[in-house]
């Protein structure tokens, strides 16, 4: 059965038939994964490799694992190999920045959820920390939400300057101190709470206030305004 290819099976069940007929909201995360391989092995077809990739490494699965993995683990997997391998990391990628979008039209952070709903997919499988900063006007609505730096937190890499520097650029009234943990667990540390506190800080001297910082893990984030870290 698995040496079926996609091209044998009937229209009415072929991946990229039933996107036609029915649209991509129709397809199994599969089947859309199928049609990104394009072409699977002698010995499977795209449909069965696509579903042997979703059972991830065992510590992951589904698109959990095609989001978090790197393209040497997916291409170390039987049948798909460098190119296919870079094909699905860059759909992943694209598909992370046009949800990342799409949440930041005309958004107003009222609580840390809405912080969440805004990064927290962007953001939750990312293998390396993220430190970035949202940009808010006078009524909390968002202007940009910029890049700070890549990388194990320290206060030379989270400097005041450019952590600042594009909020004073586009007049910011405050802003949201934003990373993430690649261990999953949000709890922060003793360098993060130190940064904040150094942030939290210089945003005073400039009138820039500082309103809280959340740190994502997966599933969870931590906000020190409601853990009265601030």
């Amino acid at each position: 059965m698995s040496s079926l290819k996609i091209k044998d099976l009937p229209l009415e069940v072929r991946p990229r038939e039933r996107l036609l007929k029915y649209g991509a909201e129709a397809l199994s995360d599969a089947e859309l994964l199928a049609l990104l391989i394009r072409t699977g092995t002698v010995a499977e077809s795209a449909l069965v490799l696509a579903h042997r990739v979703l059972k991830g490494d065992g510590t992951a699965t589904g698109l959990e694992f095609v989001a978090a993995a790197s393209i040497e683990e997916l291409s170390k997997i039987k049948g798909i190999g460098l190119a296919k391998a870079v094909q699905i990391k860059a759909a992943v990628e694209l598909g992370r920045r046009i949800s990342a979008h799409c949440r930041r039209g005309d958004v107003v952070i009222s609580s840390p959820e809405d912080v969440k709903k805004l990064l927290m997919e962007e953001m939750r499988f990312l293998d390396k920390e993220h430190f970035k900063v949202i940009l808010l006007n006078v009524k909390n609505r968002v202007i940009s939400v910029e890049n700070i730096s890549v990388g194990s937190l320290n206060s030379s890499i989270v400097h005041p300057r450019e952590v600042f520097k594009p909020a004073i650029k586009r007049s910011s009234a405050a802003v949201i101190l934003v990373h993430n943990h690649p261990s999953g667990d949000p709890t922060p540390s003793r360098e993060d709470i130190e940064i904040t506190r150094r942030l939290m800080e210089a945003g005073k001297i400039l009138g820039i206030e500082v309103l809280d910082h959340i740190i994502f893990g997966n599933p969870n984030y931590l906000s020190f305004k409601e853990k009265g870290l601030l």
